[in-house]
């Protein structure tokens, strides 16, 4: 989508507008729920004792990312999810989260189940990135 000026130049590209800022709301009153966001790595007795991969703690040898979101007073059939490949849009009746991830993620894929005793979503998304074959041979 593109904005143009009166003399009919653009005022930007579509290359420079965010992906999944077509879900900006800033006049939504819905507050944002708390939430973390980590990381998960499959490792084996070869990486652990021997070393023997190059896998490292860091997050770029990491396969999924893990987002847990805080959602008290909530049923699980209130939850609205929607997974793009770099933003996840989650609205309840109560809160809204809108989170541009930092890597790109298998938005097919991926898997919620919410915590009724903790009141919390746990979102896990298999990571995407371009050079994986580097780190995961």
């Amino acid at each position: 989508f593109q904005v143009k000026s009166e003399n009919g130049k653009t005022i930007w590209n579509t290359e420079e507008v965010p992906e999944g800022s077509e879900f900006d709301d800033i006049w939504d009153p819905r507050e944002q729920p708390e939430y973390q966001i980590l990381f998960k790595q499959s490792v084996g007795t070869e990486d652990v004792f021997f070393g023997m991969s190059r896998k490292d703690p860091s997050t770029a040898c990491c396969e999924d990312m893990v987002i847990k979101i805080k959602l008290p007073e909530t049923k699980y059939s209130d939850i609205t999810l929607d997974i793009q490949d770099k933003v996840l849009d989650l609205r309840t009746p109560k809160k809204k989260l809108l989170l541009h991830l930092p890597y790109h993620v298998d938005s097919k894929n991926g898997r919620a189940r919410f915590l009724s005793e903790e009141e919390t979503l746990e979102v896990t998304l298999r990571v995407s990135r371009e050079f994986d074959f580097i780190n995961f041979a």
